[in-house]
């Protein structure tokens, strides 16, 4: 039924209410086809949602204008605050498939609408079903504030959500809402672990703190150019800080390949609205507070369309992979990025034997929090009896663990052979991972283009005090390729109020020598033909020079200088001016352990510790916190 068709439907009398309930047993069916087709496979089920979306914006439109007779009629807030979370959830599934930062902010709107308006307050607290519906609807809303880095709404729905659980465990049946204290503890565990001096910058790029892509030197050996159009992440480790489908190191690397949105959240301010919302805006906002639609920067590229993977099986994780390549335009490269524990034959363990039962436990109710926060996900295969099953067999050789152990051997990993079939596309692979190195082998057997691999190393130092290697916070590596300098900074044991002021202090200093050393990368007579081609990308640049600085750092670190197994790795291998040991890679480390007055904890050649000619270093005399 078509708008014209509705409006002539209402003037021939038919009853308001008739009409209304008619589009949204309309849209509830275009919904229900839509809510379990897959994040990839974009262009195939971009028509579906087209469709939907329209439907739905009949349907919002309808109820706008008709709001007091529909009111009326018996219509509830509480129906209303059903469509507009519909329609939020929708467009948060759009951004997932294609990354574009408007669909994201459209979301916001919509939830920030119906939390400020309190859609659902009314009988909550007498239907376990609307309380339920609020619960879902908070735990949502956090997952996109945690995407935006809203990190002061992050707290505020919180707190909502502790207050609230507290009144329906008062109200009603304990036992119904023992699950949603479980999602809170993981809440609460990811806040903990994500601290603000991680996010003190975005991690997104910004053309105002990182370098303007019309400004990146170009590689005149590069034959051509390729763009990172696409990219798989993909993380599992066991006793993961995980909230929804998102862990830290996934939610950290999706924000590395975006733009920073050149509009502001930050100005969203929607007054709660009168009961027959006239003066709404079609997205449910007051139009004149509410935030720019137009976020994009058109001068920019759209951001790299991503798929997201939580704990997929092997054949999934392929056949996601294979429809990415399929889609992948001639100029793309497709970044895969893959966090993971690994296993190897020759260790008499797998990753899962020293799993207690607690972290079992953990691991279950992690999934029944994943399947209540996404209702448009088919249910999942992981249960409590998976984690006590052992992948320990002669067929397991180093590969990665993405997911647990379910059913026949094998099917929880991926070998770098599964690999090699997708190498003729051009792949940018990023491996985080104690078995990283038996990835090697890819590099000189591939099918077609030749990939480019960063390795992390098969061992991790730990942060100051921590209790184990492979911390819950995510691991060291992607840290360093995400946030390398607040990682830098934490690494090196200062902590407290010192950070922040450490950071402002080096913050200048670590982006011109980035910029320095991507300018000797350009300028080089041996640069490897696979590097020249992706080093103008912006977000590629930015990955490999962090690699650089990363592996000059803990090369040149006592505690694991010539240890190889602390060591990251890339394939090819890159020109001698971005080796640890040179010295342009010396003194980009010895300049900021200067500033830092830790010099004393590298070891540095001789003609790195004396500056170029005009160079000039600023040495620091802050302590280490105790």
């Amino acid at each position: 039924m078509s708008q014209n068709q509705l409006q002539s439907g209402t003037s021939a009398a038919i009853p308001v209410n008739e009409v209304y309930w008619s589009l949204v047993a309309k849209a509830d069916k275009k919904f229900s086809k839509i809510r379990n087709l897959p994040y990839y496979q974009r262009t195939r089920y971009d028509t579906y949602f087209y469709k939907v979306f329209k439907v739905y914006t009949e349907l919002w439109k309808f109820q706008q204008e008709n709001r007091q007779k529909l009111v009326e009629g018996g219509l509830k807030r509480w129906e209303i605050g059903e469509i507009a979370s519909r329609i939020g959830h929708l467009y948060f599934g759009q951004y997932m498939r294609a990354s574009e930062a408007s669909y994201l902010s459209e979301c916001y709107i919509f939830y920030e609408a119906i939390l400020t308006r309190e859609y659902f307050k009314d009988g909550m607290h007498q239907d376990l079903n609307l309380a339920s519906k609020q619960l879902r609807f908070l735990a949502r809303f956090l997952t996109v504030c945690l995407v935006l880095n809203r990190r002061e709404i992050v707290y505020q729905l919180l707190n909502q959500l502790k207050v609230f659980l507290d009144e329906c465990r008062r109200t009603f049946q304990e036992t119904d809402f023992k699950e949603w204290k479980l999602v809170l503890q993981d809440i609460a565990k990811f806040l903990k672990e994500d601290t603000a001096f991680l996010n003190i910058r975005p991690l997104r790029y910004s053309v105002v703190l990182d370098l303007h892509p019309d400004h990146i030197p170009q590689v005149t050996s590069a034959k051509k150019k390729l763009r990172l159009r696409d990219a798989l992440l993909c993380s599992y480790r066991i006793n993961e800080v995980k909230f929804s489908e998102l862990n830290l190191d996934t939610l950290r690397m999706l924000q590395c390949l975006e733009w920073e949105p050149s509009g502001s959240f930050y100005q969203l301010n929607i007054p709660s609205s009168s009961g027959t919302g006239s003066s709404s805006s079609q997205n449910g906002s007051s139009g004149s507070s509410r935030v720019n639609r137009d976020i994009t920067d058109h001068t920019l590229p759209p951001n790299p369309r991503k798929a997201i993977l939580s704990r997929p099986s092997a054949t999934r994780f392929l056949a996601v992979l294979g429809s990415i390549c399929e889609e992948l335009p001639s100029d793309g490269v497709l970044l895969i990025y893959i966090s993971a524990s690994g296993y190897n034959v020759h260790d008499q363990s797998s990753p899962f034997e020293n799993e207690n039962s607690i972290d079992s436990i953990d691991n279950m109710n992690r999934d029944f929090e994943f399947r209540l926060t996404n209702i448009d996900c088919g249910p999942t295969s992981v249960t409590v009896n998976e984690y006590d099953t052992a992948t320990n067999s002669g067929s397991t050789a180093n590969c990665l663990v993405i997911a647990p152990p379910h059913g026949q051997s094998g099917t929880n990993c991926i070998y770098p052979s599964d690999i090699l079939p997708f190498t003729r596309r051009p792949l940018f692979l990023i491996i985080d991972s104690e078995n990283s190195k038996g990835f090697m082998k890819i590099s000189g057997s591939e099918k077609g283009e030749h990939a480019a691999l960063l390795l992390s190393p098969t061992k991790s130092l730990p942060f100051p005090n921590s209790e184990s290697l492979r911390q819950s916070s995510g691991s060291l590596f992607t840290s360093f390729l995400t946030a390398p300098l607040q990682t830098f900074i934490l690494f090196l044991g200062f902590g407290g109020s010192d950070t922040e002021e450490l950071y402002r202090k080096t913050e200048n200093l670590f982006q011109s020598l980035l910029m320095k050393c991507g300018l000797s990368l350009a300028l080089s007579d041996d640069l490897d033909p696979v590097w020249s081609q992706v080093l103008t990308d912006p977000f590629l640049r930015r990955l490999l020079l962090r690699f650089i600085f990363c592996r000059s750092l803990l090369s040149l670190y006592n505690p694991s200088s010539g240890k190889m197994e602390y060591q990251p790795e890339c394939l090819p291998a890159l020109p001698e001016v971005a080796s640890p040991m040179s010295i342009s890679c010396q003194r980009m480390v010895f300049q900021l352990a200067s500033v830092l007055g830790v010099t004393e904890r590298f070891t540095f050649s001789e003609t790195a510790m004396h500056p170029e000619d005009g160079e000039t270093i600023s040495l620091g005399n802050l302590q280490l916190v105790p």
